[in-house]
């Protein structure tokens, strides 16, 4: 094992239910999603969220256009507060005592993961990976949102008295270990490097990246997609850039910023109208020049006028935010090491969704960290496989299968009569036979006799809500769902966009039991007495 490796599977260890937050925020679309999480978290507390922390789920109740990111934090922690008030805890003192608080942010319909968010009834965060977690007594499949707090838990100690903000779709793995937070009121999570030369920034492809600079005083800066020559006139001003580096959205703020900002725009949050994002409307105007924000929002399509009053707020804010809390600096930035060095763990396209996932199916030293951090211990778990054969690679976890040949798949919660699949990933299925390579198959319960016989690539999804029939959804891993969100394809009664309409009102927490109900049914039916306690 390289040393590298080594020393991010140390980083892994760190990330578990053992450590974490004092209080968990989720930021989701809908009532429904609030309820389903509130719920979910508490129920697999130890295993996602630290034990004992407080849950927080709420929902965004804003426009139709949405708080952007920047309020939408604001926005989702007033409504955390005034939760937590409900049972008894003054979430502002807590903070201000030492409270580290974790906010996730949930929103979006997953386009280009289409069709999976559609079979969780538009619960993107919810849609799981092959690993297990117990609730209520029972076995079932980690979430990508599950996932996402079980790895941002080991940056908890490291950030006491101070809100951390994420977005829950993909996992990192930080080679540069988790520094301690509190140098700058605010700081984000970056790639930092040092600066390249203009070769260097095209071989990288840095204009495709929000990126972060950092002087050699240890300020940060940001700036949007630019070029090499764009950036450097925009941070001419900024002084001597001691190190670049993609930012990775993420970001805390201590205790004194999150009240500050919430009284500035208190205005705003009462009003639930305007939309402000935190890179273009919190940190830049903080940071940059005026002549440098202006030139980025031009290119936004802001009007300079717009633009320069926008910043003079912000710069009058900051005058008298940092007079009354001086010492730390405004912002700053936390690397997690090199593009290179990290592992990167997406599952917000299907694509990506699907090779992360059939990672586990590999015998990389990357595959070893990602065994770890899913808690896979061993290539068959709490499994009956029958008369099947499974080959070394495949991973069949909390699965029960009759007969047939499973190579280099992963298969979890997976109940099947006869199955033959090769290089299929197969996340909650259901069937009497299925026969493929290269499949896809999820939160799919088949009780017909001839079973499921696909080609190579082919994706299938079922749909389960309240009052209607079972639906049918299917792709192909090649079809980059956000192109076709609109569009009905052949292959399906319904367009994702239409899914995604009729999921709105639909009860997360019911629709999810009339899914199980239907699977531990069918399952019950193949092998008999394997559902019961």
């Amino acid at each position: 094992m390289t040393e590298l490796a080594s020393k991010l599977l140390k980083e892994i260890e760190a990330m578990d239910g053992s450590v974490g937050y004092d209080a968990v925020i989720v930021c989701c679309s809908t009532l429904q999603q609030e309820n389903f999480w509130q719920s979910r978290l508490e129920d697999t507390a130890g295993q996602a969220a630290r034990k004992g922390a407080v849950i927080l789920a709420v929902h965004e109740d804003w426009a139709p256009d949405g708080a952007g990111n920047g309020l939408g934090t604001l926005y989702a922690y007033t409504k955390a507060r005034a939760k937590a008030e409900m049972q008894g805890i003054d979430l502002d003192t807590k903070m201000k005592e030492g409270w580290s608080v974790a906010m996730f942010h949930t929103a979006g319909k997953g386009t280009r993961l289409a069709p999976l968010p559609g079979s969780e009834n538009n619960n993107k965060p919810g849609v799981k990976l092959p690993s297990v977690v117990t609730v209520g007594g029972k076995a079932e499949q980690l979430t990508i949102l599950e996932s996402v707090i079980r790895q941002t838990n080991s940056y908890a100690p490291c950030r006491k008295g101070r809100c951390s903000v994420f977005w829950g779709d993909q996992i990192f793995v930080p080679s540069a270990g988790t520094p301690e937070s509190g140098s700058g009121h605010a700081d984000i999570l970056a790639c930092l490097g040092p600066m390249p030369s203009v070769d260097e920034w095209s071989a990288k492809g840095l204009e495709k990246y929000g990126l972060i600079a950092v002087n050699d005083k240890g300020e940060a800066t940001q700036v949007e997609k630019v070029t090499f020559d764009q950036a450097t006139s925009l941070l001419r001003s900024f002084g001597a850039v001691a190190n670049v580096g993609p930012s990775l959205g993420s970001f805390s703020v201590s205790a004194a910023l999150m009240f500050g900002l919430l009284e500035e725009f208190e205005a705003e949050l009462k009003g639930k109208t305007a939309k402000f994002d935190s890179d273009p409307d919190f940190w830049m105007p903080l940071t940059l020049s005026k002549e440098s924000y202006v030139s980025v929002m031009g290119t936004k399509d802001v009007a300079a006028d717009t633009a320069e009053l926008h910043f003079e707020r912000m710069q009058a804010f900051k005058a008298k935010f940092m007079a009354a809390n001086p010492g730390p600096k405004m912002f700053t930035a936390i690397d997690v090491g090199t593009l290179e060095d990290c592992y990167w763990w997406d599952y917000g396209q299907l694509k990506l969704y699907v090779k992360n996932n059939m990672l586990a199916a590999a015998g990389t030293e990357e595959a070893k960290a990602l065994h770890k951090f899913m808690k896979i211990t061993d290539r068959v778990m709490d499994s009956q496989v029958g008369k099947a054969t499974v080959d070394g690679k495949s991973i069949v976890l909390s699965s029960h299968m009759g007969a047939g040949k499973v190579t280099n798949s992963v298969c979890a919660s997976v109940a099947v009569a006869d199955l033959d699949v090769e290089d299929c990933l197969l996340v909650n299925v259901k069937a009497k036979k299925v026969k493929g390579k290269g499949l896809v198959l999820y939160n799919v319960v088949d009780d017909s006799e001839e079973g499921i016989v696909l080609e190579d690539g082919d994706v299938r999804v079922n749909v389960f809500m309240p009052g209607k029939e079972k639906i049918v959804m299917k792709s192909n891993v090649s079809i980059d769902g956000g192109k076709v969100f609109k569009t009905k394809m052949d292959i399906n009664p319904y367009s994702y966009n239409e899914v995604y309409q009729m999921n709105g009102a639909v009860d997360v927490c019911e629709a999810k039991r009339l899914l199980d109900q239907a699977a531990d049914a069918l399952k019950e039916e193949m092998f008999p007495g394997s559902t019961k306690a």
